[in-house]
């Protein structure tokens, strides 16, 4: 997977970013980076279901620790899912990037 990076500025969430869920190891980092000017809060989440299957919604889950955030931080996914997307549930300004990499075998 390349390095992907996607930017939210409102209170929405980011399409899907899907994985490699069958890389071995899966070793996903990911960074979280907050605008000067944010005034937000955010959290990452992932699915397990084929963000591809269009007669789908994909249930999301929270990312163990990347919840309620308002500044810029960091964290990881060492075991396969589908698909991770950035959510901003709440917003007055700014905005929040998200960079995720996973490794190579």
């Amino acid at each position: 997977m390349r390095p992907t990076s996607i930017t939210v500025s409102s209170a929405a969430s980011s399409a899907w970013i899907p994985l490699d869920y069958k890389q071995n190891p899966f070793n996903i980092g990911l960074g979280c980076v907050v605008s000067a000017e944010g005034s937000l809060t955010y959290k990452v989440q992932h699915t397990f279901d084929d963000v591809f299957d269009t007669s789908v919604t994909p249930t999301a889950f929270d990312h163990s620790s990347i919840t309620g955030e308002t500044a810029s931080t960091d964290g990881n996914y060492a075991f396969p899912v589908r698909a991770i997307r950035l959510t901003v549930t709440a917003y007055t300004s700014g905005n929040v990037t998200m960079t995720v990499l996973q490794g190579v075998r």
